[in-house]
């Protein structure tokens, strides 16, 4: 994923994806210009059309952006999960590999789902931020009935169901659909693997055109905010990064914590072996380019080559540790802003979403899967994701957070697998 960061060209071999990026630094640049403009306007009475324009053209930008949610999504979880089967099938070190992955997800979704709600409470969104919400539709933000909730599990139309973006059935239903494709015929299942290829790509390349005109549409949406909230859009913004980024910060000490139990590995020792690449995670916010720094790491760890240059590899393909956390934390930020209550049913069912997700995802930069991974939730829980146009040219400040545990928990994942197999003789 999603998310998260920003690892660029995604997957190897026939998984591979076309290579977009949003331009970061133009689009935070045009977020704060944009909230300063619309203060500006408000406070010298600037004309009421001015503010319907930039409705407007925020508003297409973000219908363009949210039109490809569902046909990526299923592009990618059907590739990402058939790739962690077939990954599952190499051998020992693969299978406790992945049932690490998951109990990592899990955790830092449940902890997210106790604590955003009781952080939120004690720290309650700065009033104004509101306003971020300006572009939501009246009927979005409904939560379902338990009963009604466990009846929606399963569609009788999956057309019917992505026309009305409902992503619990439409999550479940490529799940099997991934796991059934394992099954087929290998000529039959790299023919439909070979469409969801294509499927993807094609997602891609349109959400990077829409991505490239991305400052234009984050200035249009920031300017209504910024006629509606004043300085509390700002005030918002800084709350939203800070609690954002102490979930990512739950599943960072959890990796030592694994390291020090499962990897049997001192904490002064792990924290100076995983120092190196820690340092490349934050000064280039890819876990990619932090490859070779995780290899380095897991030699000074004294863990077997064999092991890491497995393990490592697939986990900045296939694991993004802080992914299902704080992804929840921007789906829970949003549910504040919108006043939206979310009941233990739908908290289960956003954990196991996020999770999935994120196991499923291919390498992505963080722009993408930061709307790919969380929208999907959010419709999933019932909860705006009109919100994300405009969070996500903040996010390349929670992002060092997730680069930072991603590669740490990389390591600590590594180390807990490589002990587990020690005295056996599969390597992979």
């Amino acid at each position: 994923m999603l998310d998260n960061d920003n690892t660029g060209a995604g997957g190897q071999g026939k998984f591979a994806l076309v290579s977009i990026r949003l331009p970061v630094a133009l689009t935070f640049a045009a977020l704060i210009a944009g909230l300063v403009a619309g203060i500006a306007g408000a406070a010298l009475g600037a004309p009421g059309w001015t503010s319907e324009i930039a409705s407007l053209v925020g508003g297409l930008w973000l219908r363009a952006l949210q039109m490809t949610i569902i046909p990526l999504v299923a592009a990618l979880l059907v590739l990402g999960l058939v790739q962690m089967i077939l990954a599952s099938r190499v051998g020992t070190v693969a299978r406790r590999m992945i049932a690490l992955m998951v109990v990592v997800q899990l955790a830092g979704g449940a902890f997210t789902s106790v604590a955003m709600p009781a952080l939120l409470k004690a720290f309650p969104v700065p009033e104004g931020a509101s306003a971020f919400l300006a572009q939501t539709p009246a009927d979005v933000g409904e939560v379902p009935a338990v009963l009604d909730f466990m009846a929606s599990l399963v569609s009788p139309n999956i057309i019917a169901a992505a026309a009305e973006t409902a992503m619990l059935p439409l999550t479940i239903f490529f799940v099997m659909f991934a796991v059934a494709i394992t099954r087929l015929p290998q000529d039959q299942g790299d023919r439909l693997l070979g469409f969801f290829h294509a499927l993807g790509n094609v997602m891609l390349l349109i959400i990077g055109w829409v991505l490239a005109i991305a400052p234009a549409g984050v200035f249009a949406l920031a300017y209504g905010v910024g006629v509606q909230s004043g300085g509390g859009a700002f005030a918002a913004l800084g709350h939203y990064v800070l609690i954002a980024t102490m979930m990512g910060t739950f599943v960072f000490l959890l990796a030592y914590v694994i390291a020090a139990g499962l990897g049997r590995t001192g904490l002064m020792s792990f924290t100076k072996a995983v120092l190196p690449a820690q340092a490349v995670a934050l000064s280039t916010q890819s876990s990619l380019a932090s490859l070779p720094a995780m290899l380095d790491s897991a030699g000074r760890l004294g863990l077997k080559a064999s092991t890491a240059e497995f393990v490592l590899p697939l986990a900045v393909v296939i694991f993004r540790a802080t992914s299902a956390a704080m992804n929840l934390a921007v789906v829970y930020y949003i549910a504040a802003l919108a006043g939206i209550e979310v009941s233990p049913a739908i908290a289960v069912a956003g954990i196991l979403i996020a999770s999935v997700i994120s196991l499923s995802a291919v390498s992505l930069p963080g722009s993408i899967s930061f709307v790919v991974s969380i929208g999907p939730i959010a419709l999933a829980m019932g909860v705006p994701v009109e919100p994300l146009a405009l969070l996500v040219a903040v996010e390349m400040l929670p992002d060092l957070m997730r680069t930072l545990g991603n590669v740490t928990m990389n390591v600590a994942v590594t180390s807990a697998v490589d002990r587990a197999a020690a005295g056996t003789q599969e390597p992979a």
